[in-house]
């Protein structure tokens, strides 16, 4: 824990560039790992990192607190209230959206940021993911699951809109026009992450999808297998794609 804390103290800034925000409900079997990876963060931007408690009645606030990360309390269920409640706290010019079961490497943060501080044009940028073994889901399953996902993505983004594929747990966006377009809000049914990218992409600009390995995320498949297999999740992406 002292060396979690520690590298975060280096990483925090009282001055931001950047906000990381992360949503958590009930996360003490995660979040010490996601804040570890982000505590290794190699970056020039100055970072402030933000766990948002979304009324957690485990032991995750007392993990956050100890860790020495920002701490704010969200007591409305929810990710779009969570991420809200931390996107008015941020102080960052910039906000990446992260999730509180997922690994990030080194230089997460400096790929996600740097086109948006050179390129007016681009609106958000958002990293590739993997999903972590757990349970009884062999990594060949994820494997396949994720092969066909970057499928069914690239074909579906031509049918709909690949905005509809931007996650939170690995994009980033600028304060300022996400609060002109009402950020979170959405139509009942849409994803809060795509929807926001939509709303941005049509007022202020491009999604550009930063694909290099630097970027990469690992997060938790809990939420796959949550409502049955892997190959129940194929059949329903098959199904939507009609």
């Amino acid at each position: 824990m002292d060396t979690i804390k520690n590298k975060l103290h280096r990483l925090n800034s009282g001055h931001p560039d950047v906000s990381v925000i992360i949503p958590a409900y009930n996360e003490e079997e995660n979040i010490l790992r996601t804040l570890a990876s982000i505590a290794q963060s190699v970056t020039n931007f100055k970072t402030e990192v933000i766990v948002v408690d979304n009324n957690s009645t485990d032991n995750t606030k007392s993990l956050i607190l100890r860790s020495g990360c920002k701490y704010i309390f969200e007591g409305k269920k929810g990710v779009k209230a969570a991420r809200t409640r931390g996107l008015h706290y941020a102080k960052g010019k910039y906000i990446i959206n992260a999730d509180a079961d997922t690994i990030y490497s080194p230089y997460w943060i400096e790929d996600l940021i740097m086109p948006l501080h050179n390129h007016d044009d681009i609106a958000m940028t958002y990293g590739k993911f993997a999903f972590i073994t757990e349970r009884n889901n062999s990594r060949i399953g994820f494997y396949v699951y994720e092969t066909f996902g970057d499928i069914y993505k690239m074909i579906n983004g031509i049918l709909k809109d690949k905005a509809m594929y931007v996650y939170g747990c690995s994009s980033a966006y600028r304060k300022e026009q996400a609060l002109m377009v009402d950020a979170y809000e959405h139509p009942p049914g849409a994803n809060e992450d795509g929807y926001l990218a939509l709303k941005l992409r049509n007022r202020f600009g491009r999604l550009v999808q930063i694909s290099n390995k630097n970027s990469f995320a690992w997060t938790s498949g809990r939420q796959l297998v949550s409502d049955g297999t892997l190959t129940n999740r194929l059949i329903k992406k098959v199904m939507n794609l009609f």
